[in-house]
């Protein structure tokens, strides 16, 4: 039996905790903060709840395992899964509408026929196909598997045309030019852009396999976890603590101790050691980075943000019931595509994007644990915006700067009107958070958010192995491999969990 250490309680650190303690080992979690589930929050005030973090679920699939890994309870027995139908509506820039169902490939072609005119609904079916043939490719070396040694083979994109040879000219086949070139509807264009866009990536840059991402919405479906997703969090905690894992809250890990080649444990804040055998890192220390080190002396890249960006979020209480029928999720396209991308992805970004320059999220649960009553909603906005940093910081804005987060909150909210008419009008009060807030609560960089890990690009959008340079020290969660996400949280926790059983660290 082990002394096992995990630094950090968010979804991955909890999810490796209890498949570790059911093998047998001693497991103690260590949590700067005085609580559990990281970037997975809950605001409440007032009767109204809202989920701080991811307010959907897909893949829900790895958590069923989780739970059937760890314990007699299914997920199933801890939480209620319902799933999202419609999956979402789309509002595009020149007033079109599409609502598309969850899981039906007929109706989803039906739909897009019928609000992009005839043979939307094929092209958008027959790009899902090739989703499907990269997920094939993608899936087990690169999601259920530990990363090799040697990566290069995912610096290529593995969609179907890029194998096959791309279109005239050069550049990297980026997920934009495929969807120029098989999509030709700028609305079409715009809905598959969404989908890497909500990751924090420029979709001219990012590579054509994100179109997995819709696939596997298409394909798994569109899940809510009642009560809010803090409540997956909940259940996992407890299922931890049913196995005996350890918590200590307040405990900041400020290094890593080594003897003999090996990790030994962690040093904390305060001054005190706590001894283990292997350390599982769930946060993008650089202290650990550089102690890790590599074997030609490079630092491990456990390292947190490379230029991802952060997520800005208005929690709404209204006044006035949700109206039967409306999507729980509907995304209102911004109107000026460009400047909406050279604004997020600038170098030097300015305080405020162009008018026009937004695609919001709208998440409207139908859910009486969000609200004090019927006669009330509860209503999240997102948006993707660049990370928080100095006044300069490259990729950055200081959301603390006077009027920033007020003046994008009002922009966020005017958009999102598309969506809720008369949405200003019901409004009783808001709740902003900018990755400022984020940074300050979870300890992440700039409050910016991991997205998943996809093959092409260069390899650019790979984060780091599971299992460190240095003997006896792992990594979990979304700047690891395969990166950010809920399901990739689980993914992660089950390919390291593996490792450190002496497996070949795999999902499956």
């Amino acid at each position: 039996m082990a002394r096992i250490a995990v630094i950090g309680a968010g979804m991955a650190s909890l999810a490796a905790a209890a498949r570790l303690a059911v093998g047998g080992h001693r497991v103690v979690v260590l949590e700067r903060t005085d609580g559990y589930g990281g970037a997975v929050g809950r605001l409440a005030r007032e009767g109204f709840a809202f989920d701080t973090g991811p307010g959907l679920l897909t893949l829900p699939a790895v958590y069923r395992d989780l739970f059937v890994k760890t314990g007699k309870a299914a997920l199933e027995d801890v939480v209620g899964l319902a799933e999202v139908d419609p999956a979402a509506r789309h509002v595009f820039a020149d007033g079109t509408e599409v609502t598309l169902p969850n899981a039906s490939r007929s109706g989803t072609v039906a739909a897009l026929d019928a609000a992009c005119g005839p043979g939307s609904g094929e092209r958008w079916a027959d790009l899902l196909v090739r989703g499907r043939e990269t997920w094939e490719v993608m899936r087990r070396p690169m999601l259920e598997e530990a990363l090799p040694a040697d990566t290069r083979g995912f610096a290529r994109d593995p969609y179907p045309v890029v194998r096959r040879g791309f279109g005239p000219g050069r550049g990297r086949p980026s997920l934009a030019r495929v969807a120029a070139a098989e999509l030709r509807d700028p609305r079409l264009v715009a809905l598959l852009e969404s989908h890497l866009l909500a990751q924090g990536v420029d979709p001219r840059e990012g590579p054509a396999s994100a179109a997995v991402l819709p696939y596997l919405e298409a394909t798994f479906g569109v899940w809510y976890v009642r009560g809010g997703v803090r409540a997956l969090a909940d259940a996992v905690y407890e299922r931890c603590r049913e196995r005996r894992v350890e918590f200590r809250f307040g405990a900041s890990v400020a290094g890593l101790l080594v003897a003999d080649g090996r990790a030994a444990g962690v040093r904390l804040a305060d001054g005190s050691e706590v001894p283990a055998d292997v350390v599982v890192a769930g946060a993008p220390l650089p202290a650990l980075a550089a102690e890790a080190g590599g074997s030609a002396g490079a630092p491990w890249p456990f390292t947190g943000p490379r230029g991802e960006s952060g997520r800005f979020s208005v929690h709404l209480a209204l006044r006035g019931s949700r109206p039967e029928g409306c999507a729980h999720r509907t995304v209102v396209h911004a109107a000026d595509r460009r400047g909406a991308l050279d604004w997020l992805f600038a170098r030097r970004p300015a305080p405020l994007p162009p008018r026009g320059g937004v695609t919001v999220t709208v998440l409207r649960p139908d859910d009486p644990a969000t609200r004090p009553d019927g006669g009330h909603e509860a209503v999240t906005l997102t948006a993707p915006v660049p990370a928080h940093g100095t006044p300069g910081a490259p990729r950055s804005v200081d959301w603390n700067a006077p009027g920033a987060a007020d003046g994008f909150a009002d922009l966020v909210v005017a958009a999102a009107e598309a969506a809720v008419p008369g949405l200003r009008e019901r409004e009783l009060w808001r709740e902003v958070r900018t990755p400022a807030d984020v940074e300050r609560e979870t300890g992440a960089a700039g409050g910016a958010v991991p997205g998943p890990s996809l093959a092409g690009a260069g390899g650019t959008l790979l984060r780091a192995a599971n299992r460190a340079p240095l003997r006896g020290l792992y990594a979990v969660g979304g700047w690891a491999h395969p990166g950010g996400g809920l399901p990739h949280a689980g993914m992660s926790a089950a390919i390291t969990a593996d490792l450190v059983a002496g497996g070949p660290g795999g999902s499956r």
